[in-house]
């Protein structure tokens, strides 16, 4: 597949007319019959999701720290894939893997001093290349990096507003 050449015409377009390159994504949550679960619309899809399990919920379904590494796995992958086949870097697999710690007591309130939310998060690329040569895969992870849109809004959060409103 010749990613450069698939990409040719979105970049022209965005050249010419830079407003076009503007994008909102919304993602909307909707109530289920229990307060430990919901769904989540993406408007091309509809997930389940639940309360972890150590704060309640069943385990059956991705909790929201699952959506978010999951969101960074999903990103992190593609945009290594994408720059991998850009660039032309011999890959025979790639594959990316997302982990996070958080303690519990935060989320359950249960501890003042104890942050709400992830602590820490790693992101394992392991890309088997051997025909690749250094150079390659430096520039794969540079490139990759750099152009991971999740991994990139993680590193260096928006501004976020929230707003509340009643609906009748």
């Amino acid at each position: 597949m010749d990613i450069r050449s698939l990409q040719k015409p979105l970049k022209e377009q965005y050249r010419r007319d830079p407003a076009s390159s503007r994008i909102t994504l919304t993602a909307k949550g909707g109530q289920t019959d229990t307060p430990l679960s919901c769904s989540v619309d993406i408007g091309r899809a509809l997930y389940q999701a639940e309360a972890h399990k150590g704060v309640g919920g069943t385990g059956t379904a991705a909790c929201s720290g699952d959506l978010l590494l999951g969101a960074l796995a999903a990103c992190a992958q593609l945009t290594c894939q994408l720059v991998a086949t850009a660039m032309g870097v011999p890959t025979l697999h790639i594959e990316v893997t997302v982990s996070g710690e958080m303690d519990l007591k935060g989320t359950l309130g249960i501890a003042k001093d104890v942050a709400v939310g992830f602590d820490a998060i790693r992101v394992q690329f392991n890309v088997d290349a051997p025909q690749a040569t250094p150079e390659q895969l430096q520039a794969l992870q540079e490139k990759t990096e750099q152009y991971c849109v999740v991994l990139q809004t993680m590193l260096r959060p928006p501004r976020i507003e929230t707003r509340w409103g009643a609906s009748n």
